[in-house]
């Protein structure tokens, strides 16, 4: 039943006639425990707010089905306008992105143009940039526009998921750069052909790569509710004698906020993946897909309307 729900759930998620429909109704039936807000002011109050608790951020503007060389342009200054507010407000905050949204879909050259906006813009506010892995059919090109840029900037990582079968040559391929990179499990509906399909090999295989990427010595945010794999990071970095600014602890946004709170305050650096706009919707959707808690806590919030 929890694999039919996530599968409907990630069906969902790509569906452009309810996308337009969420924009058009906004941040109702529970999206706001996910999602700071529609714009920058509302993003960085719960910046703010975390920031005050001992949480560092990422924050990330949602688009999804970008298809137009001017929309890609627009989501690319939203980028930029959340970075300016970073730096204004002095806020511990880095940015995430989707390619797709900057224009990957589109051309290579509208996508690199609206990423080198955007490294520029953060470069000037020192402010860290993370490109999101989406799914799999965008994995190679993600990683070889990464590599380009990282040639070029030092505030730029990326994002490896664990249930990909090709995760560990690409931690391999990758080691030259000397990568900041945040590793996940995953959350897109993939093939068997190219991806794990039981969780628990998802599972050690991602506790292979944390390991792997540790000991190559790159920064790894280690992003995970799980407690299995929090707890097996703490087990590792202490065998390995990894000092605390090489490593940091990720969650999401509405997700386990005691967890968090436990985590920084045991001394490590807990980042919040801060999602904001009006394109929520897929976003929404793989978050539902991911917990079925989070199914629960929608739909009694719906009927408390």
């Amino acid at each position: 039943m929890e694999q039919l729900m996530r599968n409907f759930f990630l069906f969902l998620s790509k569906n452009k006639p309810l996308t337009k429909l969420a924009k058009k109704y906004g941040l109702h039936f529970g999206a706001g425990r996910f999602v700071a807000g529609e714009t920058i002011d509302l993003a960085v109050k719960v910046i703010k707010d975390l920031n005050n608790k001992g949480l560092a951020v990422t924050i990330d503007y949602l688009g999804e089905f970008v298809d137009h060389e001017e929309e890609a342009n627009e989501m690319a200054d939203n980028s930029i306008d959340a970075i300016k507010a970073i730096g204004r407000e002095k806020l511990d905050s880095q940015l995430s992105l989707k390619m797709t949204s900057m224009g990957l879909d589109i051309s290579d050259d509208v996508v690199l143009r609206n990423m080198r906006r955007i490294l520029e813009a953060a470069k000037e506010q020192g402010v860290f940039v993370t490109i999101d892995m989406e799914d799999y059919s965008r994995c190679a090109k993600t990683l070889d526009i990464f590599k380009q840029l990282r040639s070029e900037y030092d505030n730029i990582g990326t994002v490896l998921q664990s249930y990909l079968y090709r995760v560990a040559d690409d931690i391999a391929d990758l080691n030259q750069y000397k990568p900041n990179l945040r590793l996940v499990k995953g959350a897109y509906k993939e093939s068997p052909e190219v991806a794990f399909p039981n969780k628990e090999d998802v599972d050690e295989n991602l506790k292979k790569i944390i390991k792997m990427h540790l000991e190559n010595g790159n920064y790894t945010a280690v992003a995970s509710h799980d407690d299995a794999i929090i707890e097996y990071t703490k087990k590792v970095v202490k065998e390995l004698n990894i000092p605390n600014d090489q490593f940091e602890f990720q969650m999401l946004y509405g997700i386990r906020p005691e967890r968090q709170l436990e985590l920084a305050k045991e001394g490590y650096k807990m980042r919040v993946y801060v999602p904001y706009g009006n394109d929520w919707y897929g976003y929404f959707m793989r978050r539902l897909a991911e917990r079925p808690a989070n199914v629960a806590f929608v739909v009694k919030g719906i009927f408390k309307k």
